[in-house]
């Protein structure tokens, strides 16, 4: 029995808590500012895993990083910063349903923008599944 690739098993897992993490927000963001639902979950985050990198060891100073590495990995943390704003106040006001897949127009802008920036070139099989994606996102976003 052939194993299951590591990215693929990883992946599964983020997509599965990812779909937890929209319904329980969604259920937490009822009658709350989304800026205040967002910041209590950005510190039970790092509540959660500061302590968890120590223990394993693989805390560094993160100073001493590269330069580029810093400044991307800030850049990463405000546009996830921003994605939550914009995602909790999205909950607050739409239904889960269409906020979800909405959001997940964020894979074929991923593809896009590694496609123009980071030189990543899908195969013809891949575009399709991005195009369907697309229409998917579409299809549900607009449903009536």
């Amino acid at each position: 029995m052939q194993s299951i690739p590591q990215w693929l098993f990883w992946a599964g897992l983020s997509a599965i808590f990812a779909a937890l993490t929209a319904l329980f927000a969604k259920m937490g963001v009822k009658g709350v500012d989304p800026d205040l639902a967002m910041s209590l979950r950005t510190l039970v985050v790092a509540a959660v895993i500061l302590p968890l990198v120590v223990a394993t060891g693989k805390w560094s100073n993160p100073l001493l990083l590269p330069g580029r590495t810093q400044l991307f990995l800030v850049l990463s943390a405000l546009a996830t910063g921003a994605s939550w704003l914009f995602y909790f106040r999205a909950l607050q006001v739409g239904e889960l349903a269409k906020v979800a897949v909405v959001d997940k127009l964020s894979v074929v802008l991923a593809v896009g923008l590694a496609f123009l920036l980071l030189g990543e070139r899908p195969a013809p099989r891949e575009w399709a599944g991005i195009g369907l994606v697309f229409a998917g996102v579409i299809v549900l976003a607009t449903r009536k």
